[in-house]
């Protein structure tokens, strides 16, 4: 099975201006995510989809392969799709680019669910919410699951609600926005138009649960951390610092 990773890498962003081109410890953010994508074991190849010249020469100069995307898409999956449309490939892997301490082992727990089961068609991975911050933050997406680990509904809301207090403990899941689809199935869904849930929660991977289709989301042990705001940045600095 030939599985491509994609990192969409867009210039412009609301709260933090070139952001995949930010400096961490000397490298510039996507080559962070990059090289660590490249370490998954079930990943063939690596590639960046932008929609600006200066994150494509980067990418270029540090070694990386990478094509360039219209600058009108309006989510990271219509960019990946656009890219993976022009790639040979059976398997797609969303990397988000403003994850630069993303796990390669992460990568490949969300990979092996279609690698086992030819009717699995689209996967992403969960991990246990312990902090009361986090499962109240709106900016932190939970997921709850069937008994087969298929996704029932994904919510910026402290979902499941424990209507009895001191029951119910250990069942809250946040979402990590790592996906993995099968190419064919990831055309289909760029071709989908938005759906009511999807608008009302500002969350892309409903649109999958409204038209009919399953998600396996993965439990894994490793957290992430999405680099928004400056703030973020710097505890990322910090933690990649620290490591060296």
């Amino acid at each position: 099975m030939d599985v491509v990773a994609i990192i969409p890498a867009r210039y412009g962003s609301t709260r933090l201006e070139g952001k995949p081109l930010l400096d961490i410890a000397g490298k510039p953010m996507v080559r962070h995510v990059y090289e660590r994508a490249k370490k998954a074991r079930l990943v063939n190849d690596v590639i960046v989809a932008t929609d600006d010249r200066r994150i494509f020469d980067v990418v270029k100069k540090f070694g990386g392969a990478a094509v360039m995307t219209s600058a009108s898409h309006k989510s990271g999956t219509d960019r990946l799709a656009e890219a993976a449309a022009n790639i040979k490939c059976d398997v797609v892997v969303n990397v988000q680019g403003d994850e630069p301490l993303v796990e390669p082992e992460m990568i490949d727990e969300a990979v092996k669910p279609l690698v086992d089961d030819s009717e699995v068609y689209m996967a992403t991975l969960k991990t246990k919410i312990s902090d009361a911050e986090e499962l109240n933050s709106p900016n932190v997406v939970k997921v709850v699951t069937d008994k087969n680990g298929f996704a029932l509904y994904f919510s910026r809301y402290p979902i499941p609600y424990v209507r009895e207090q001191g029951q119910g403990k250990n069942i809250h899941y946040k979402h990590i926005g790592l996906y993995v689809y099968r190419k064919d199935f990831l055309l289909k869904f760029a071709q989908m138009k938005p759906t009511p849930l999807e608008e009302a929660e500002k969350l892309e991977q409903l649109r999958v649960l409204e038209n009919g289709y399953k998600i396996k989301v993965v439990e894994t042990r490793y957290n992430s951390i999405g680099v928004d705001t400056m703030e973020d940045l710097e505890r990322v600095r910090r933690m990649v610092d620290s490591k060296q």
